[in-house]
């Protein structure tokens, strides 16, 4: 792999001033980075304002998508309240509370847990990025979540015994081509393991798949073609649900980016490398993600760091993590508060399905307190929903904030934006450290700390890069 690089990345939308510059050495790497950065308080508070402009169909090419935040898709379906930004901030936490728990609770292997249905990453109602598909021949248009921690690919069809409302019209399987039953006794249908739910008594192979809370998608297995931009993949199995809980802001299902065999990622390794790319943005006017699949995908100048598998979550991405770093000083919390132990308990996990970052609480008091020693100089505010550290930045322009940096095993460091450290609660300028203590030993790098960074898996090769490119 030769040397791996030391990441330092920063937004281009940002303006960051480095004030004073700190050189270490981690892991044999020599680097140097700014104690502090500035954050744009009038535009973060700017940012909380939903956009409304209806998103129009993806005209990329090779496969690479536009991702759109939820808040976006609240644009298209609102529901009265929802477009304050005060109640979305706050039903953004409670979604994140229950996709936390969710999680933890699916990664405690508890002996009684095993073999129950399969269930996703994704909590009811908590899909935090879209993105638009084409689906049968000829291609229906469907908005779709992402999530890192699923597999199973589905869809709500036609005919419908029990779905929620979505968007566009419901995917009618009668009308595509391609569209293709899978048999019982087939190697796909062996694939959806615990996913599995039957036969039918036409010998077409069926499937369940479960979420924390009681919702579900159930239904029949199938080969069908889906469409990204210009590019077209034959013989995709998705799940075809006929019975379905939840709510997706008008999504019509779910596109699993997960590791295992049947997600999207697994069943195009031939094709895609077992490769992508994608960047995530949620706030700001007008601005929107993006997902690429492919071994072009993979960034030149990208610092990576080694996914470790855990076998309990095969689906999961999990990395490295030794310590982490407020302005000069690295926090001292022991590297193996991070590690994965032998049951499969704790790690870290990337996860596009979390927002906030959390930590186990050991390591989250610390750094918080450091955060806290560092950032004397701004007025307090009250707590925000899961944040105990806040402060009210009404009437700044510009604040000094202290960097953050993760420090991953191997050697790279990524310092995070001023943006993705701080977020606005409201748009009256209380801003709150983007941190959580995790309730068990997992941790999680949610999607805040993730935004405007191009994050890269190499499933095949067993590496996750972050940068160069930014969004």
């Amino acid at each position: 792999m030769g040397m791996i690089l030391m990441l330092l990345l920063f937004l281009q939308s940002l303006t960051t001033s480095i004030e004073s510059t700190t050189a270490k050495t981690h892991r044999g790497v020599s680097f140097s980075y700014p104690h502090f950065q500035h954050l744009d308080v009038k535009q973060g508070i700017e940012e909380t304002k939903l956009n409304l402009t209806r998103e129009t169909e993806s005209k990329e090419q090779n496969g690479k998508l536009r991702l759109v935040h939820r808040d976006k898709m609240i644009s298209l379906h609102d529901s009265g309240g929802r477009h304050d930004p005060g109640r979305r901030f706050s039903d953004r936490m409670k979604r994140d509370v229950k996709r936390v728990a969710s999680l933890t609770g699916r990664l405690s292997y508890e002996a009684e847990a095993f073999g129950s249905d399969v269930v996703s990453g994704m909590e009811e109602g908590s899909g935090e990025y879209f993105a638009r598909i084409g689906v049968g021949s000829p291609p229906i248009s469907q908005y779709v979540v992402i999530d890192s921690g699923s597999d199973v690919i589905w869809l709500q069809c036609q005919p419908c015994d029990q779905c929620y409302h979505q968007s566009d019209p419901v995917f009618n399987p009668a009308n595509s081509a391609s569209f293709a039953g899978v048999s019982c006794s087939s190697v796909t249908c062996n694939r959806l393991e615990n996913a599995y739910a039957g036969c039918s008594q036409e010998g077409r192979c069926h499937y369940q798949v479960s979420y924390g809370d009681g919702s579900y998608t159930k239904g029949t297995l199938a080969l069908e073609t889906l469409t990204m931009g210009r590019t077209t993949i034959q013989n995709v199995a998705i799940g075809c649900g006929h019975k379905n809980q939840g709510m997706f802001v008008g999504a019509g299902g779910l596109l699993g980016l997960g590791s295992g065999s049947m997600s999207f990622v697994g069943q195009l390794a031939g094709q895609t490398g077992g490769a992508f790319s994608y960047c995530l943005v949620s706030r700001g006017t007008g601005s929107s993600g993006s997902l690429e699949f492919g071994r072009e995908s993979m960034p030149v100048g990208a610092s990576w760091v080694p996914l470790v598998h855990n076998l309990r979550a095969p689906s999961f991405y999990y990395v490295g993590l030794s310590g982490l770093g407020v302005g000069a000083l690295q926090v001292p919390i022991s590297e193996d508060v991070f590690s994965l132990g032998e049951q499969g308990d704790g790690g870290v996990v990337m996860d596009t399905g979390t927002a906030v970052t959390r930590l186990p609480t050991a390591a989250y008091n610390a750094f918080r307190d450091a955060f806290i020693a560092q950032t004397t100089n701004l007025p307090r505010a009250s707590r925000a929903s899961i944040f105990d550290t806040c402060y009210n930045l009404n009437g700044f322009l510009s604040v000094r904030v202290p960097t953050v940096s993760f420090y991953f095993t191997g050697g790279p460091i990524l310092t995070l934006p001023a943006r993705n450290i701080l977020i606005p609660a409201d748009n009256i300028g209380t801003f709150c450290f983007a941190f959580a203590p995790s309730p068990s030993k997992l941790s999680i790098i949610g999607n805040i700390q993730q935004e405007g960074i191009q994050i890269s898996v190499d499933v095949a090769s067993g590496f996750l890069g972050f940068g160069p490119n930014v969004c």
